[in-house]
Protein backbone atom coordinates (compact mmCIF):
# COMPACT_ATOMS: atom_id res chain seq x y z
CA UNK A 1 0.00 0.00 0.00
CA UNK A 2 1.17 3.45 -0.74
CA UNK A 3 2.26 5.40 1.73
CA UNK A 4 -0.17 8.38 1.26
CA UNK A 5 -2.92 5.83 0.93
CA UNK A 6 -1.84 4.11 3.84
CA UNK A 7 -2.46 7.93 5.69
CA UNK A 8 -5.55 8.35 4.49
CA UNK A 9 -6.92 5.25 6.00
CA UNK A 10 -5.42 5.80 8.88
CA UNK A 11 -6.56 9.19 9.56
CA UNK A 12 -9.98 8.18 8.27
CA UNK A 13 -10.50 5.82 10.53
CA UNK A 14 -9.03 8.11 13.58
CA UNK A 15 -11.15 10.89 12.69
CA UNK A 16 -14.41 8.41 12.31
CA UNK A 17 -13.98 6.94 15.92
CA UNK A 18 -13.11 9.73 17.81
CA UNK A 19 -16.24 11.18 15.74
CA UNK A 20 -18.37 8.31 17.18
CA UNK A 21 -16.51 8.02 20.33
CA UNK A 22 -20.23 9.15 22.28
CA UNK A 23 -21.92 6.71 20.40
CA UNK A 24 -20.76 3.81 22.48
CA UNK A 25 -20.78 5.73 26.12
CA UNK A 26 -23.95 4.78 27.47
CA UNK A 27 -25.83 6.08 30.59
CA UNK A 28 -27.52 3.65 33.42
CA UNK A 29 -30.69 2.26 32.24
CA UNK A 30 -33.04 -0.32 33.75
CA UNK A 31 -31.16 -2.63 36.07
CA UNK A 32 -28.01 -1.30 34.59
CA UNK A 33 -27.02 0.70 37.51
CA UNK A 34 -23.58 2.16 36.29
CA UNK A 35 -22.46 4.13 32.97
CA UNK A 36 -20.90 1.31 30.34
CA UNK A 37 -19.89 1.00 27.17
CA UNK A 38 -21.27 -1.06 24.50
CA UNK A 39 -20.45 -1.94 20.96
CA UNK A 40 -22.58 -0.23 18.95
CA UNK A 41 -25.31 -1.47 16.03
CA UNK A 42 -27.38 -3.77 17.56
CA UNK A 43 -25.98 -4.34 20.54
CA UNK A 44 -27.47 -0.64 21.85
CA UNK A 45 -27.98 -0.94 25.26
CA UNK A 46 -26.28 -4.37 26.69
CA UNK A 47 -23.02 -4.91 28.63
CA UNK A 48 -20.94 -7.66 27.29
CA UNK A 49 -17.80 -9.20 28.84
CA UNK A 50 -15.16 -9.52 26.17
CA UNK A 51 -16.64 -6.71 23.83
CA UNK A 52 -16.33 -4.12 26.97
CA UNK A 53 -12.53 -5.14 27.04
CA UNK A 54 -11.74 -4.56 23.57
CA UNK A 55 -14.00 -1.48 23.59
CA UNK A 56 -11.58 -0.21 26.26
CA UNK A 57 -8.47 -1.41 24.89
CA UNK A 58 -9.05 0.52 21.82
CA UNK A 59 -10.52 4.13 23.31
CA UNK A 60 -8.10 4.57 26.42
CA UNK A 61 -5.42 4.00 23.36
CA UNK A 62 -7.08 7.19 21.66
CA UNK A 63 -8.21 8.96 25.21
CA UNK A 64 -5.32 11.88 25.43
CA UNK A 65 -5.90 12.48 21.98
CA UNK A 66 -9.31 14.31 22.32
CA UNK A 67 -9.30 18.11 22.08
CA UNK A 68 -11.74 17.79 24.58
CA UNK A 69 -10.88 16.67 27.83
CA UNK A 70 -13.62 15.74 29.25
CA UNK A 71 -14.22 12.89 26.76
CA UNK A 72 -11.07 10.67 28.64
CA UNK A 73 -12.95 11.60 32.21
CA UNK A 74 -16.24 9.61 30.73
CA UNK A 75 -14.13 7.24 28.97
CA UNK A 76 -12.74 6.41 32.51
CA UNK A 77 -15.98 6.84 34.19
CA UNK A 78 -17.55 4.42 31.45
CA UNK A 79 -14.52 1.94 32.15
CA UNK A 80 -14.82 1.32 35.57
CA UNK A 81 -18.93 1.33 35.24
CA UNK A 82 -18.44 -1.66 33.00
CA UNK A 83 -16.73 -3.52 36.07
CA UNK A 84 -19.41 -2.11 38.87
CA UNK A 85 -21.84 -3.24 36.87
CA UNK A 86 -20.53 -6.81 36.74
CA UNK A 87 -19.95 -7.08 40.18
CA UNK A 88 -23.28 -5.38 41.09
CA UNK A 89 -24.68 -8.68 39.33
CA UNK A 90 -21.97 -11.10 41.05
CA UNK A 91 -24.17 -13.41 42.96
CA UNK A 92 -23.17 -14.80 46.21
CA UNK A 93 -21.89 -18.46 44.82
CA UNK A 94 -19.68 -16.25 42.55
CA UNK A 95 -21.02 -16.16 39.39
CA UNK A 96 -20.65 -13.21 37.33
CA UNK A 97 -23.35 -12.98 33.69
CA UNK A 98 -21.25 -12.93 30.71
CA UNK A 99 -24.19 -10.30 29.36
CA UNK A 100 -26.47 -7.79 31.68
CA UNK A 101 -29.03 -6.89 28.49
CA UNK A 102 -31.79 -4.36 29.19
CA UNK A 103 -34.96 -5.95 29.53
CA UNK A 104 -38.35 -6.09 31.44
CA UNK A 105 -37.56 -8.61 33.98
CA UNK A 106 -35.63 -7.60 37.32
CA UNK A 107 -32.15 -8.32 36.37
CA UNK A 108 -30.13 -10.42 33.81
CA UNK A 109 -31.34 -13.36 32.17
CA UNK A 110 -27.93 -15.53 32.75
CA UNK A 111 -28.54 -14.77 36.77
CA UNK A 112 -32.33 -15.65 36.83
CA UNK A 113 -31.68 -19.15 35.06
CA UNK A 114 -28.71 -19.54 37.38
CA UNK A 115 -31.07 -19.11 40.83
CA UNK A 116 -33.01 -21.78 39.23
CA UNK A 117 -29.82 -24.06 39.16
CA UNK A 118 -29.35 -24.13 35.80
CA UNK A 119 -25.31 -23.93 35.31
CA UNK A 120 -24.33 -22.03 32.47
CA UNK A 121 -21.15 -20.07 31.10
CA UNK A 122 -20.25 -17.42 33.22
CA UNK A 123 -18.02 -14.24 32.50
CA UNK A 124 -15.31 -14.74 30.02
CA UNK A 125 -11.83 -14.21 31.85
CA UNK A 126 -11.77 -10.54 31.18
CA UNK A 127 -12.85 -9.15 34.42
CA UNK A 128 -9.22 -8.31 36.37
CA UNK A 129 -7.61 -7.96 32.72
CA UNK A 130 -10.23 -4.49 32.41
CA UNK A 131 -9.30 -3.99 35.35
CA UNK A 132 -5.74 -3.64 35.52
CA UNK A 133 -6.20 -2.01 31.64
CA UNK A 134 -8.44 0.89 33.03
CA UNK A 135 -5.52 1.26 36.62
CA UNK A 136 -2.88 0.83 34.68
CA UNK A 137 -3.61 4.04 31.82
CA UNK A 138 -5.13 6.20 35.14
CA UNK A 139 -1.88 5.26 37.09
CA UNK A 140 -4.81 4.59 40.23
CA UNK A 141 -5.99 0.85 41.46
CA UNK A 142 -7.15 1.99 44.23
CA UNK A 143 -10.79 2.28 43.07
CA UNK A 144 -10.71 -1.78 42.60
CA UNK A 145 -9.62 -3.06 46.00
CA UNK A 146 -13.51 -3.38 46.76
CA UNK A 147 -13.76 -5.89 44.04
CA UNK A 148 -10.96 -8.39 45.51
CA UNK A 149 -12.95 -10.52 47.45
CA UNK A 150 -15.60 -10.34 44.61
CA UNK A 151 -12.24 -11.76 42.25
CA UNK A 152 -11.65 -14.56 44.29
CA UNK A 153 -15.04 -15.81 44.42
CA UNK A 154 -15.54 -15.15 40.95
CA UNK A 155 -12.19 -17.84 40.19
CA UNK A 156 -13.78 -20.03 42.68
CA UNK A 157 -16.73 -20.74 40.53
CA UNK A 158 -14.55 -21.37 37.33
CA UNK A 159 -12.67 -23.87 39.57
CA UNK A 160 -15.97 -25.71 41.40
CA UNK A 161 -17.82 -25.52 37.99
CA UNK A 162 -15.85 -25.10 34.69
CA UNK A 163 -12.27 -26.75 36.05
CA UNK A 164 -11.29 -30.68 34.73
CA UNK A 165 -8.96 -31.61 37.65
CA UNK A 166 -8.13 -34.98 35.53
CA UNK A 167 -6.77 -32.73 32.46
CA UNK A 168 -6.06 -29.35 34.41
CA UNK A 169 -8.06 -27.45 31.81
CA UNK A 170 -11.52 -25.31 31.57
CA UNK A 171 -14.43 -26.41 29.94
CA UNK A 172 -17.34 -24.00 28.91
CA UNK A 173 -21.03 -25.14 30.20
CA UNK A 174 -21.99 -25.32 26.94
CA UNK A 175 -22.06 -22.77 23.31
CA UNK A 176 -24.26 -20.02 24.71
CA UNK A 177 -22.57 -16.69 24.30
CA UNK A 178 -18.98 -18.06 24.30
CA UNK A 179 -17.50 -15.05 22.35
CA UNK A 180 -17.04 -17.11 18.82
CA UNK A 181 -20.40 -18.06 18.93
CA UNK A 182 -20.36 -20.40 16.64
CA UNK A 183 -16.82 -22.03 17.04
CA UNK A 184 -17.45 -25.75 15.88
CA UNK A 185 -14.75 -26.76 18.60
CA UNK A 186 -17.68 -26.13 21.19
CA UNK A 187 -21.03 -25.23 18.82
CA UNK A 188 -23.46 -28.38 19.31
CA UNK A 189 -21.30 -30.60 21.29
CA UNK A 190 -22.00 -31.89 24.20
CA UNK A 191 -22.36 -30.10 27.35
CA UNK A 192 -19.18 -29.73 30.06
CA UNK A 193 -17.15 -31.44 26.76
CA UNK A 194 -14.82 -29.06 25.43
CA UNK A 195 -11.65 -27.38 27.31
CA UNK A 196 -11.88 -24.46 24.66
CA UNK A 197 -8.27 -23.12 23.52
CA UNK A 198 -9.59 -19.73 23.97
CA UNK A 199 -11.08 -19.81 27.05
CA UNK A 200 -8.24 -21.64 28.34
CA UNK A 201 -5.61 -19.47 26.66
CA UNK A 202 -7.09 -16.05 27.86
CA UNK A 203 -7.80 -17.43 31.84
CA UNK A 204 -3.94 -17.83 31.42
CA UNK A 205 -3.94 -13.73 31.02
CA UNK A 206 -6.58 -13.33 33.33
CA UNK A 207 -4.93 -15.24 36.06
CA UNK A 208 -1.69 -13.00 35.21
CA UNK A 209 -4.11 -10.34 35.66
CA UNK A 210 -5.15 -11.33 39.27
CA UNK A 211 -1.99 -11.74 40.40
CA UNK A 212 -0.97 -8.34 39.09
CA UNK A 213 -4.11 -6.91 41.13
CA UNK A 214 -3.16 -8.71 44.21
CA UNK A 215 0.08 -7.69 44.71
CA UNK A 216 -1.12 -4.19 44.18
CA UNK A 217 -2.42 -4.50 47.11
CA UNK A 218 0.12 -5.86 49.02
CA UNK A 219 -1.44 -9.07 48.99
CA UNK A 220 1.40 -11.27 48.14
CA UNK A 221 0.22 -15.19 49.20
CA UNK A 222 -3.00 -14.69 46.33
CA UNK A 223 -0.69 -13.26 43.96
CA UNK A 224 1.27 -16.19 43.72
CA UNK A 225 -1.53 -18.26 43.96
CA UNK A 226 -2.67 -17.37 40.95
CA UNK A 227 0.82 -16.96 39.44
CA UNK A 228 0.93 -20.63 40.15
CA UNK A 229 -2.70 -21.38 38.67
CA UNK A 230 -1.38 -19.81 35.68
CA UNK A 231 1.73 -21.54 35.37
CA UNK A 232 -0.07 -25.35 35.80
CA UNK A 233 -2.27 -24.21 33.19
CA UNK A 234 0.15 -23.35 30.74
CA UNK A 235 1.40 -26.74 31.33
CA UNK A 236 -2.11 -28.53 30.95
CA UNK A 237 -2.29 -26.46 27.39
CA UNK A 238 1.03 -27.51 26.44
CA UNK A 239 0.13 -31.54 27.53
CA UNK A 240 -2.85 -31.51 26.05
CA UNK A 241 -3.72 -28.71 23.40
CA UNK A 242 -0.29 -28.80 21.22
CA UNK A 243 -0.65 -30.98 18.36
CA UNK A 244 3.10 -31.66 17.56
CA UNK A 245 2.60 -33.50 14.68
CA UNK A 246 0.09 -30.56 12.94
CA UNK A 247 2.25 -28.11 14.73
CA UNK A 248 -1.11 -26.11 15.79
CA UNK A 249 -3.28 -25.40 19.16
CA UNK A 250 -6.28 -27.27 19.20
CA UNK A 251 -9.03 -27.09 21.76
CA UNK A 252 -9.82 -30.54 23.14
CA UNK A 253 -12.49 -33.09 24.21
CA UNK A 254 -12.15 -33.54 28.04
CA UNK A 255 -14.83 -36.64 28.02
CA UNK A 256 -12.53 -39.24 27.89
CA UNK A 257 -13.18 -42.64 30.44
CA UNK A 258 -13.43 -45.76 29.80
CA UNK A 259 -16.79 -46.66 28.95
CA UNK A 260 -17.49 -50.38 31.50
CA UNK A 261 -19.67 -52.68 30.21
CA UNK A 262 -19.29 -56.39 32.11
CA UNK A 263 -16.53 -57.85 30.91
CA UNK A 264 -15.36 -56.79 28.02
CA UNK A 265 -13.18 -53.88 29.26
CA UNK A 266 -11.51 -55.54 32.04
CA UNK A 267 -8.32 -54.86 30.15
CA UNK A 268 -6.30 -51.69 28.97
CA UNK A 269 -8.55 -48.61 29.43
CA UNK A 270 -8.45 -44.99 28.76
CA UNK A 271 -5.17 -43.90 30.08
CA UNK A 272 -5.31 -40.64 27.98
CA UNK A 273 -6.89 -37.57 29.20
CA UNK A 274 -8.16 -35.51 26.46
CA UNK A 275 -8.30 -35.94 22.78
CA UNK A 276 -7.66 -32.77 19.76
CA UNK A 277 -10.76 -31.45 18.36
CA UNK A 278 -8.68 -30.83 15.34
CA UNK A 279 -10.32 -28.26 13.71
CA UNK A 280 -8.15 -25.02 13.02
CA UNK A 281 -9.87 -21.94 14.26
CA UNK A 282 -8.43 -18.42 14.67
CA UNK A 283 -8.15 -19.48 18.01
CA UNK A 284 -5.03 -21.52 18.05
CA UNK A 285 -3.22 -18.49 17.98
CA UNK A 286 -4.05 -16.78 21.60
CA UNK A 287 -1.67 -18.78 22.85
CA UNK A 288 1.25 -16.33 21.04
CA UNK A 289 -1.01 -13.27 22.48
CA UNK A 290 -0.80 -14.67 26.12
CA UNK A 291 2.52 -15.06 26.00
CA UNK A 292 3.06 -18.81 26.27
CA UNK A 293 3.98 -20.63 23.24
CA UNK A 294 7.26 -21.37 22.62
CA UNK A 295 9.61 -19.70 20.26
CA UNK A 296 9.46 -22.79 17.90
CA UNK A 297 5.28 -23.00 18.38
CA UNK A 298 5.15 -19.51 17.52
CA UNK A 299 7.46 -19.87 14.39
CA UNK A 300 5.07 -22.97 13.68
CA UNK A 301 1.74 -20.82 13.89
CA UNK A 302 3.31 -17.84 11.52
CA UNK A 303 3.53 -20.14 8.61
CA UNK A 304 -0.42 -21.36 9.31
CA UNK A 305 -1.36 -17.83 10.02
CA UNK A 306 -0.09 -16.60 6.70
CA UNK A 307 -1.27 -19.61 4.21
CA UNK A 308 -3.25 -18.72 1.73
CA UNK A 309 -4.56 -22.49 1.37
CA UNK A 310 -5.69 -22.02 5.33
CA UNK A 311 -5.77 -18.40 7.13
CA UNK A 312 -4.20 -15.97 5.11
CA UNK A 313 -6.25 -13.43 3.38
CA UNK A 314 -5.38 -10.22 1.70
CA UNK A 315 -7.59 -8.83 4.80
CA UNK A 316 -5.68 -10.59 7.52
CA UNK A 317 -6.88 -13.93 8.93
CA UNK A 318 -10.13 -15.97 8.60
CA UNK A 319 -11.69 -17.19 11.95
CA UNK A 320 -11.82 -20.94 10.48
CA UNK A 321 -9.39 -22.43 8.29
CA UNK A 322 -10.64 -22.29 4.91
CA UNK A 323 -10.47 -25.38 3.96
CA UNK A 324 -12.15 -27.22 7.11
CA UNK A 325 -15.56 -28.59 5.75
CA UNK A 326 -17.61 -25.63 8.20
CA UNK A 327 -16.36 -23.07 6.33
CA UNK A 328 -19.07 -20.76 5.84
CA UNK A 329 -19.52 -16.68 5.17
CA UNK A 330 -23.09 -16.63 5.67
CA UNK A 331 -24.81 -13.63 7.14
CA UNK A 332 -25.75 -14.56 11.01
CA UNK A 333 -26.59 -12.90 14.20
CA UNK A 334 -26.92 -15.06 17.35
CA UNK A 335 -24.93 -16.96 16.56
CA UNK A 336 -22.87 -14.68 14.96
CA UNK A 337 -20.50 -15.99 12.49
CA UNK A 338 -17.28 -17.24 13.52
CA UNK A 339 -17.27 -19.54 10.56
CA UNK A 340 -14.44 -17.98 8.43
CA UNK A 341 -15.33 -14.10 8.02
CA UNK A 342 -12.77 -11.77 9.28
CA UNK A 343 -13.39 -10.24 12.22
CA UNK A 344 -10.93 -7.40 13.62
CA UNK A 345 -10.45 -8.78 17.02
CA UNK A 346 -8.93 -11.94 15.40
CA UNK A 347 -6.43 -9.66 13.22
CA UNK A 348 -5.33 -7.64 16.54
CA UNK A 349 -4.91 -10.71 19.13
CA UNK A 350 -3.27 -12.45 15.63
CA UNK A 351 -0.99 -8.86 15.46
CA UNK A 352 -0.25 -8.62 18.69
CA UNK A 353 1.25 -12.47 19.30
CA UNK A 354 3.35 -11.39 15.78
CA UNK A 355 5.13 -8.49 18.14
CA UNK A 356 5.14 -10.32 21.50
CA UNK A 357 7.50 -13.06 19.45
CA UNK A 358 9.65 -10.44 17.38
CA UNK A 359 7.46 -10.91 13.73
CA UNK A 360 7.23 -7.41 13.32
CA UNK A 361 7.41 -7.19 9.78
CA UNK A 362 4.94 -10.28 9.48
CA UNK A 363 3.03 -7.64 12.24
CA UNK A 364 3.02 -4.81 9.63
CA UNK A 365 1.40 -6.99 7.10
CA UNK A 366 -1.13 -7.83 9.35
CA UNK A 367 -1.99 -3.85 10.25
CA UNK A 368 -1.67 -3.23 6.30
CA UNK A 369 -4.34 -5.68 5.60
CA UNK A 370 -6.49 -4.54 8.25
CA UNK A 371 -5.93 -0.80 7.49
CA UNK A 372 -7.15 -1.51 3.93
CA UNK A 373 -9.91 -3.55 4.98
CA UNK A 374 -11.76 -1.16 7.54
CA UNK A 375 -10.29 2.13 5.31
CA UNK A 376 -11.80 0.65 2.70
CA UNK A 377 -15.08 0.37 3.98
CA UNK A 378 -15.47 3.60 5.89
CA UNK A 379 -14.69 5.20 2.14
CA UNK A 380 -17.50 3.59 0.64
CA UNK A 381 -20.03 3.37 3.42
CA UNK A 382 -19.53 5.96 5.59
CA UNK A 383 -19.52 3.03 8.52
CA UNK A 384 -17.86 0.14 9.94
CA UNK A 385 -19.15 -3.77 10.32
CA UNK A 386 -19.09 -6.45 12.75
CA UNK A 387 -17.53 -8.56 10.20
CA UNK A 388 -16.35 -9.19 6.84
CA UNK A 389 -15.60 -11.42 3.74
CA UNK A 390 -12.24 -12.53 3.81
CA UNK A 391 -12.02 -12.76 -0.58
CA UNK A 392 -13.71 -9.72 -1.19
CA UNK A 393 -13.38 -7.58 1.88
CA UNK A 394 -17.30 -6.27 1.75
CA UNK A 395 -18.76 -6.34 4.78
CA UNK A 396 -20.92 -9.49 5.76
CA UNK A 397 -23.91 -7.34 8.22
CA UNK A 398 -24.10 -5.06 10.80
CA UNK A 399 -23.12 -1.46 9.95
CA UNK A 400 -22.17 1.27 12.85
CA UNK A 401 -20.12 -1.51 15.04
CA UNK A 402 -17.30 0.13 16.62
CA UNK A 403 -16.30 -2.13 19.07
CA UNK A 404 -12.94 -3.78 18.61
CA UNK A 405 -13.18 -2.18 15.06
CA UNK A 406 -10.91 0.16 17.36
CA UNK A 407 -7.99 -1.64 17.38
CA UNK A 408 -6.61 -0.79 13.90
CA UNK A 409 -5.46 2.23 15.60
CA UNK A 410 -3.72 0.11 18.14
CA UNK A 411 -1.99 -1.52 15.53
CA UNK A 412 -0.46 1.41 14.35
CA UNK A 413 0.90 3.13 17.14
CA UNK A 414 1.76 -0.01 18.56
CA UNK A 415 4.50 -0.04 15.08
CA UNK A 416 5.18 3.29 15.66
CA UNK A 417 6.50 2.14 18.85
CA UNK A 418 3.88 2.28 21.86
CA UNK A 419 3.15 0.14 24.22
CA UNK A 420 0.42 -1.95 24.32
CA UNK A 421 -2.50 -1.00 26.49
CA UNK A 422 -2.21 -3.81 28.54
CA UNK A 423 1.37 -5.46 29.25
CA UNK A 424 2.46 -7.84 32.33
Amino acid sequence: MQTEKREEYRQALLSFVMGHTQDVLKQPRSFIRYPFIDPGSVYDGNVWDWDTFWSVYGFLNLADRYEDASVRERLILHAQGNIRNFFDHQLPDGYIPMMIEVADWPEPYLNMKHKEGVLMNMHKPFLCSQICLISDYTGDYTWAEEFLTGIETYFECYDRNYYFEHCGLYVWCDDIMIGMDNDPATFGRPKFSTANIYLNSFLCTEFQAAAKLFRQFGKNEQARYYEGKRGALIAAIQSECWDPRDQFFYSADVDIKTRQFDWFHQGLGVFWKTLPIKIRVWSGFIPMYAGIATEEQADAMVRHMFDGKTFGTDYGLTTLAKDEKMFDLSATNNPSNWLGPVWLVANYVAFRGLMNYGYRKEAELMYERTLTLLGRDLIKTGSLHEYYNPFDGEPVMNGGFINWNVLVLNMADELDGKAPMLAF
